[in-house]
């Protein structure tokens, strides 16, 4: 999915698949936001990385759930149809104090349900990942997936 970010294209990418360096950039902006170093050189030595390496990917590089603070993110899940199961994703997506504004289910087939949720994260108790990561591990989720964010 490519969209446009600050006149730039951005994506989402698994980071399986991304050079050692934009990880290493990632992990060090990282520690930086934290406090758990006070310098640029403390970040970078602490983590394995040039400076100009950090310099170059630095302002490309940043996480989730900081791209997705304060936007509207739409999540596909397949659910199994059993008692409870929706009832259960909603209150726990409830439980990271997001706005739910779309719900769209589509009809049960084979055991399984689609169905797709659209929050505004906007005051959200939490990151966006632990949310998705939460909703993974619930009972009945088989599948989940961010579909779009604006």
């Amino acid at each position: 999915m490519v969209k446009k970010h600050k006149d730039k294209d951005s994506l989402i990418v698994s980071k399986d698949i991304l050079p050692e360096a934009i990880l290493k950039t990632a992990l060090a902006k990282e520690l930086l936001a934290k406090g758990d170093v006070g310098t640029v050189n403390d970040a970078v030595d602490k983590v394995g990385l040039s400076r100009s390496a950090f310099y170059k990917y630095r302002d490309g590089v940043f996480p989730f759930y900081e791209a997705s603070r304060e936007k509207i993110i739409t999540i596909s899940l397949i659910l199994e149809n059993k008692s409870g199961v929706l009832s259960q994703v909603l209150n726990f997506i409830a439980s990271f104090r997001v706005n739910i504004l779309t719900i769209n289910q589509g009809i049960p087939l084979q055991g399984i349900a689609n169905v797709s949720v659209s929050i505004e994260t906007v005051g959200m108790a939490d990151t966006p990942e632990h949310l998705l990561t939460g909703l993974a591990e619930l009972d009945g989720v088989r599948k989940i997936e961010v579909v779009g964010q604006n």
